[in-house]
């Protein structure tokens, strides 16, 4: 038996269970809505801090995506650094006085990177810090849980994804902050529409992963460039690098990487609900049809003949762009796993010889030496 027409994979119940895990998400973040609002305000209105986003890969590109709604929302400059970039130069976080209001992501708290960033960024300036974890007994979670000028928000324990990749745990930290921070996500909506999304995930996906890609060019504008970086590497992990994902903007594209385009690409067009932006992804996936064939190009979005007959896979616009990628990334989700398995692969440990693992391995924090500018 099956739970998405894609196996019953952790990774695949992961991928199906999203709808439901957004909810308790926002009843989690409801619960701890006082902690946070009391952190968040002393932060944005006792101070002008530098508002960073972090986390390491998957948890790297939550930041990409959500850093523009939080900017909209807060009238603030907010930035996505991720772990690994703090930990080789914290001094290009800490450029001046201001202290930090740091936002952490995290699945399990555990990797090198996310313990060894927010402490660096302590020592150097005053930090609030937000922890978003999915593993309260992760050592992130342990380490900031009750200390000053801190709070950590643990997810469910369901989105802490037992797969190898990371899936309902990408988009349960992306919801968790953009509620944290007060913007306002219709949940019940989102859900619906995730649902809607997932009853066709494995029909659209194995069409792609039948016509036997080679490399998957994704492709959005704005926070949507994040989501394409998700994407990309969703195909990565869980092929093995043998679909290899590439990821760029919309407008970028053409600035040489367009050169990875070859007769086993498929380029997937990630269309941006906001007018302006989209603009310029339905160009490129006109460009992209001409070059490559209607047949080796999808577009995900709410799309007709604007897009020269490329190949569509509805999402309903919902939100802003930062929230429809919650449901957009369903497609690139489900488009991987459906590689995965037509390449006979175990989608749940795509390295079963531990070249790359869950929680990343082998990483030496150096000293930082004291009183360096």
């Amino acid at each position: 038996m099956t739970v998405s027409g894609l196996g019953d994979s952790w990774t695949a119940r992961e991928i199906w269970q999203q709808p439901t895990t957004w909810r308790a998400v926002a009843d989690v973040v409801e619960h701890a809505r006082p902690r946070i609002e009391e952190l968040v305000s002393a932060a944005l209105f006792d101070t002008n801090p530098r508002i960073v986003l972090t986390g390491a890969g998957t948890s790297a590109f939550i930041g990409e995506v959500v850093a523009p709604a939080l900017a909209r929302h807060l009238g603030r400059q907010v930035d996505a650094i991720a772990t690994t970039e703090i930990v080789a130069d914290p001094r290009a976080v800490v450029v001046d006085e201001r202290p930090v209001l740091l936002v952490s992501f995290a699945r399990s708290g555990n990797s090198p990177e996310s313990l060894a960033a927010a402490e660096l960024l302590h020592r150097l300036t005053p930090v609030r810090h937000l922890v978003i974890t999915c593993n309260a007994e992760g050592e992130l979670a342990r380490q900031w849980s009750g200390t000053e000028n801190a709070v950590v928000v643990a997810l469910p324990d369901e989105v802490n994804d037992r797969s190898f990749a990371m899936t309902s745990s990408f988009t349960g930290m992306a919801l968790a902050v953009l509620l944290a921070f007060g913007l306002n996500v219709d949940v019940e909506a989102l859900a619906r529409t995730g649902s809607e999304v997932l009853a066709e995930a494995a029909e659209r996906a194995s069409a792609i992963a039948g016509a036997k890609p080679s490399r998957l060019v994704y492709l959005g504008s704005g926070p949507l460039r994040g989501l394409a970086r998700e994407a990309a590497l969703k195909s990565l992990e869980l092929t093995r690098g043998q679909v290899v994902g590439i990821a760029e903007s919309s407008l970028g594209f053409r600035h040489g990487p367009k050169s990875v385009l070859d007769d086993r690409t498929i380029a997937i067009v990630l269309l941006s609900p906001d007018p302006y932006a989209r603009a310029y992804d339905v160009d490129i996936a006109r460009e992209l049809v001409l070059s490559l064939g209607p047949e080796r190009v999808v577009v995900v979005g709410e799309a007709d003949s604007e897009c020269g007959g490329a190949q569509v896979w509805p999402v309903p616009a919902i939100g802003s762009p930062s929230t429809w990628a919650l449901v957009a990334v369903i497609a690139a989700q489900t488009t991987a796993l459906a590689c995965s398995l037509a390449l006979d692969l175990t989608p749940d440990n795509p390295f079963p010889g531990g070249e790359v693992n869950r929680v990343v391995q082998g990483v030496v924090i150096h000293e930082f030496p004291e009183g360096v500018s």
